[in-house]
């Protein structure tokens, strides 16, 4: 049967002249060859889209890298905007944080106060916990309570930190006016009593990855699961809810999920008669 008026076969035998120059340039391939090119590049190209869309998905969720892991992301000092001030109240916390932005944005420093009260205020960067280590081997048996304030910041260290606040039979206390955010929780959870003030501000986001670290997705995935069982294995350590967490994976980094006073007591985040109570600086 004719096409155009010529044969399939007087197409293909037409001189290379007459080819376009796609036709004469696909000639040079043996068509099985072709075929397995051509099969070649979609399965990159399938890859590559895929290889996209999970690093677009760790991006939106929050996922960080190993390289990373241990940074829990930098708290914006401004306080970012509230998702949620807690299920059973919608007032916005940040109103009631009077602690100069200035310190609570320099790394975190230690001072001991009156009634063996030793405060911690500012980041929580890499190499807090070693240095807030020092700090109570210097300080002997004078601390019983650690005061915090902080925008959080670095995981291993809020959770190494916590440990060993337990380990010395600390309490920790989050004062009215006082900001205790991102990985900062997990230090205070530490706490063999734990009180916070009515007017303190507590809240959880998602972890995320460092500015400048892998874009390896697959691995990213992974990393984040595996930190997300670190940290859910550390609060059972400390005896809170576990569901605690809920609310930090369920809120994206730029933003903060704010406990109610309810909340903390229900996630047994703060314990003893003091949890309700306003906690004086």
């Amino acid at each position: 049967m004719n096409t155009f008026g010529l044969r399939r076969q007087d197409i293909y035998r037409a001189p290379l002249r007459e080819r376009s120059p796609v036709l004469r340039y696909l000639s040079r391939f043996d068509a099985g060859e072709a075929v397995r090119w051509a099969l070649r590049g979609l399965l990159v190209g399938a890859i590559v889209v895929l290889a996209l869309d999970l690093r677009d998905v760790a991006a939106q969720r929050g996922l960080i890298s190993p390289a990373f892991w241990p940074l829990f992301g930098k708290s914006d000092v401004a306080l970012p905007d509230v998702r949620d001030a807690g299920s059973d109240s919608r007032s916005d916390p940040r109103r009631d944080v009077t602690t100069d932005e200035a310190l609570l944005d320099g790394d975190m420093r230690f001072a001991l106060e009156d009634g063996g009260r030793l405060t911690l205020t500012g980041r929580i960067v890499q190499g807090s916990a070693e240095a807030f280590a020092n700090e109570v081997r210097a300080q002997g048996d004078a601390a019983i309570t650690v005061v915090i304030n902080s925008p959080g910041g670095s995981l291993e260290d809020a959770m190494a930190m916590g440990r060993l606040i337990r380990k010395h039979g600390f309490a920790t206390q989050i004062p009215d006016g006082a900001l205790c955010a991102s990985s900062c929780p997990l230090m205070f959870a530490g706490g063999v009593e734990r009180s916070a003030g009515s007017k303190a501000a507590i809240g959880l986001h998602q972890f995320y990855a460092a500015p400048g670290s892998s874009d390896d997705a697959a691995a990213a995935l992974s990393s984040a699961q595996a930190t997300t069982a670190r940290i859910s294995r550390y609060l059972t350590e400390m005896g809170v809810d576990t569901a605690l967490w809920l609310h930090a994976l369920d809120t994206p980094p730029q933003a903060l999920y704010y406990l109610s006073p309810e909340e903390r007591k229900d996630y047994k985040l703060v314990t003893g008669a003091q949890t309700l109570a306003a906690v004086q600086n």
